[in-house]
């Protein structure tokens, strides 16, 4: 299990697209997934996976996940929306992240939103989530070969890593249902409004 470390420090979790690292002019298509290629190639599962595709990005704009484009160009916004939709897409389906970015679309149209605070927020608890998460990754570690000793007899690394694994995306699951449920309170927040 202790491949489990190695395995993480791969990984680049710690991996964002910062505020400095987005130039201050727009840029196009060819140019945004370079950008994110290079910025989160270290997370990628293998290198036929693409981080970002001509595809994703015009499926992005039908779906309404950014606000309209100009001049087949992409600016600062849109890459902060790039970057939350990078992580979303992990554990929200398509329309939920269109739910869930839908007020911060609307707010960047009218220029009523802080959103480099915002992002800054996000990437700080961003940081926190790497630093908590490496914690916990010990914890169950721990907590795997505590339960597979506990029970006597012999357990092969193929068994524990399997442990792992349930673990892992049982605890993954436990997140993403909460973070659905909170996505349908968006939802309902919206049918309240417009009910009254």
């Amino acid at each position: 299990m202790e491949k489990v470390h190695e395995i993480i420090e791969e990984l680049g979790l710690e991996a964002n697209l910062l505020l400095d690292e987005i130039p201050n002019i727009d840029l196009y298509m060819d140019q945004v997934i370079q950008l994110f290629e290079n910025k989160f190639r270290d997370s990628k599962r293998n290198d036929e996976e693409k981080v970002l595709t001509k595809t994703m990005i015009n499926n992005y704009a039908k779906g309404k996940l950014i606000f309209p484009i100009k001049n087949k160009k992409y600016s600062k916004e849109h890459l902060i929306l790039m970057s939350l939709i990078y992580q979303l897409k992990g554990a929200l389906s398509i329309n939920d992240i269109q739910v869930t970015l839908d007020g911060v679309n609307k707010k960047i149209i009218k220029e009523d939103i802080e959103l480099d605070s915002f992002y800054t927020s996000y990437l700080t608890l961003s940081q926190k989530n790497v630093v908590d998460f490496n914690e916990d990754i010990d914890e169950r570690v721990k907590n795997v070969k505590e339960e597979l000793t506990k029970k006597g007899g012999k357990h092969s690394p193929y068994l524990e890593q399997v442990l792992m694994i349930s673990s892992l995306v049982h605890m993954s699951n436990l997140y993403r249902k909460v973070a659905e449920k909170l996505v349908d309170e968006i939802v309902v927040e919206k049918e309240e409004k417009r009910h009254r």
